[in-house]
């Protein structure tokens, strides 16, 4: 079982990639973008809850986000492995999620991260707002404290993985099928 953690700033390409990689190697996509949008869509407690951080631009809190995640883990049982997209955020999710994953009987394959510089992280993220109708991608300075939120709090995320041997840079500038090739390489060294 593959279990990749896709990994960079907002803005990055880390749901483009995502899509590909599912295809590819028949994972269950476990994003969190994805299930606060299902909470939000149902009206959970965890939903609203989330909404509140999410339209400031900032984190959601761990205890939210992980009994989000450990819901979708719980409920996709028969899978070819997980490729968690925005998750986790924070060293202590990092380290809750490895323990909710042993408790599972699995692991964390690799974390892969897209590097791409800040100022096409912002063009990407304003071209995306046209059409994502998120109000955190249509603002600029939203766009700066989400860039700067994930500088300050959630690249850390990467030394974590990169203690364990587990974690590889990738440039997310340029083809989308070029950068696709070379994260490919690195899940088939998995």
């Amino acid at each position: 079982m593959r279990n990749i953690v896709l990994f960079g700033p907002p803005g990055a390409g880390k749901g483009t990639q995502s899509e590909k990689l599912i295809e590819k190697y028949g994972l269950t996509h476990l994003s969190t973008g994805d299930l606060f949008r299902k909470h939000l869509g149902e009206g959970t407690e965890l939903g609203t809850l989330a909404k509140k951080y999410m339209d400031e631009g900032h984190l959601v809190p761990d205890q939210v986000v992980i009994s989000m995640v450990e819901d979708k883990i719980s409920n996709s049982k028969h899978c070819e492995g997980f490729i968690f997209d925005g998750f986790p955020r924070t060293t202590a999710q990092a380290e809750a999620l490895d323990r909710m994953l042993k408790n599972h009987g699995i692991a964390i394959s690799g974390m892969i991260a897209l590097d791409v510089p800040q100022e096409i992280l912002k063009e990407r993220i304003k071209e995306r707002g046209k059409t994502s109708n998120r109000a955190d991608d249509q603002n600029e300075e939203k766009i700066n404290t989400r860039i700067k939120v994930y500088l300050d709090e959630t690249l850390p995320v990467a030394n974590y993985y990169e203690e364990q041997g587990k974690f590889k840079k990738i440039n997310g500038v340029g083809e989308i099928d070029e950068i696709f090739k070379e994260i490919s390489v690195t899940i088939d060294s998995y």
